[in-house]
């Protein structure tokens, strides 16, 4: 990785035209009505990722722009014809490294499968692209997504949109990144360890962990997978609602997907989002009780956003935390390392392609390799108690509430803090350990922008609510915003277009 000179941090802010600053829902309705067509849109943004793309390395594996406009013009046909594909049609999109996007390559960050191509869709992609998307590439993550700080050996490291000198953090850094420099409408990512929060909260713009079995995802296993989940990411809530949507949905080859709809009515999507917040009980936990790390900052800004709610009638109380902590994370860590080793043990096993993962990586696996099937039994075992702690918690309140990352964006030389205020971090994932209760419960979660520090570095805060009540996560989110006003705010090396 190298690193930007100070020049280059502080070069001339990008100007901007007016098709890359709409939100995604605003883009969707000039382009249905016409007053903008698929071709202006594509060259808009095909534009600026020349321009600002340079500065983040967010979009990778980038599509020939002559393709591109192609398909633009067929969709402009297809408008004109009086046919739309739905509320993405023209919108162009990458895909995270994660997920298999036709025709492009399916990196996962790892030298082991550069140049590996999709034949095929994910089922997410395949829904995205129904709606109307127009695949223009993909969006970088760390090596097979592991570890919240977005650097690679195959495309190196993603910066952060308001200090290029620092992480976008991941492993949806690309994703976030490009959502928050504007080369991208909406994005998708998927969250394990708060791989959809932590970058959106380290780039100002927000990430939502749907419920579990929400957006299904199509694997080898389908009845053990049940860690990590694909979702949206955006700079408005209604917009983040609408892509969420799209993806999600029961597909009877996922047998744990979910069946329900995300809401109930007909209404439209921005007025279904409406709701009073007036009377709603939010728990506070902030760094639980002092047993997380924070560095200095961290819980003010995410305290201060909260207020908004008392601001609404909502009542903000602090909460205990209700379950041994040290119990979950033993629990999370015995899970994890027997997913990952399922998923990349076979390249740990050969010795030609072992020393091609980074420590991390091997790492996981090496402690996979050691668990017994009783080890996993207890740590699920484990997870069901924390569940029911967790749920009687709900009783009290209504949605929870805590920081998204217990520190702001750091160097992106950096590959993971070692200490925080003194306190010495035992892996490379512990400074994230904020995420997993969300994880653990299956449970809607969304990352929302809390501010930016003296130092002009982002936070962001999470909206925890009872598993499968995304929709309510999402309004009350709405409320905040509402309040708030325009969330997702320019970083410094953009300038305001007009």
């Amino acid at each position: 990785m190298t690193p930007l000179s100070d020049s280059n941090r502080a070069a001339p802010a990008l100007a901007l035209t007016e098709i890359v600053t709409w939100d995604a829902t605003t883009l969707s309705r000039q382009l249905h009505d016409r007053a903008v067509s698929c071709r202006e849109v594509m060259s808009a943004y095909l534009d600026h990722i020349d321009a600002a793309n340079p500065l983040v390395n967010a979009i990778v594996s980038r599509r020939e722009r002559a393709a591109l406009l192609a398909e633009a013009d067929a969709a402009d046909r297809e408008l004109s014809a009086g046919r739309s594909r739905g509320w993405m049609h023209g919108f162009p999109q990458a895909i995270k490294d994660l997920s298999d996007a036709a025709g492009l390559p399916t990196t996962q960050g790892s030298p082991l499968l550069a140049g590996q191509m999709a034949t095929q869709d994910s089922l997410m992609v395949e829904r995205m692209r129904a709606a109307g998307a127009i695949i223009v590439g993909k969006t970088n993550t760390p090596e097979f997504g592991l570890g919240s700080q977005s650097y690679n050996p195959v495309f190196g490291a993603t910066r952060n949109a308001f200090d290029h000198t620092r992480t976008a953090g991941g492993s949806s850094g690309g994703a976030a990144a490009a959502l928050a420099v504007r080369m991208l409408p909406v994005a998708d990512g998927s969250d394990m360890m708060g791989s959809l929060r932590n970058p959106a909260a380290f780039n100002h713009v927000i990430g939502f962990r749907p419920s579990f079995g929400r957006v299904p995802e199509l694997a080898a296993d389908p009845f053990g997978q049940q860690l990590a989940t694909n979702g949206p990411m955006g700079r408005t809530v209604e917009d983040v609602a609408r892509l969420l949507e799209i993806q999600s949905g029961f597909d009877p080859r996922v047998p744990l997907s979910l069946g329900e709809p995300l809401r109930s009515g007909t209404r439209d999507i921005g007025t279904s989002l409406e709701r009073d917040a007036q009377g709603l009980r939010i728990g506070w936990l902030g760094d639980w009780g002092g047993h997380l790390a924070m560095e200095s900052g961290v819980l003010a800004l995410c305290e201060a956003a909260l207020d908004r709610f008392v601001g609404l009638g909502a009542q903000v109380e602090v909460g205990d935390m209700p379950f041994d902590p040290d119990v979950l994370w033993q629990s999370w860590t015995t899970l994890r390392h027997g997913s990952v080793a399922g998923k990349l043990g076979a390249y740990y096993a050969d010795p030609a392609t072992r020393d091609r993962l980074k420590p991390e990586a091997q790492w996981e696996v090496e402690h996979g390799l050691r668990l017994s099937a009783q080890d996993i039994h207890a740590a699920n075992v484990q997870r069901g108690d924390a569940y029911r702690a967790w749920s009687a918690l709900f009783e009290r309140f209504d949605y929870l509430a805590m920081p998204s990352a217990q520190v702001f964006p750091f160097d992106v030389e950096t590959h993971w803090p070692r200490e925080i205020a003194g306190r010495t971090l035992d892996s490379y994932h512990r400074w994230m350990e904020v995420v997993i209760p969300a994880s653990m419960l299956g449970a809607p979660a969304i990352s929302l922008p809390a501010g930016i520090n003296d130092g002009g570095l982002p936070m962001g805060f999470q909206l925890i609510g009872r598993p499968r009540d995304d929709w309510g996560v999402l309004q009350l989110a709405r409320a905040f915003e509402a309040v708030g006003g325009d969330l997702a705010r320019l970083p410094p090396a953009l300038a305001s277009a007009g």
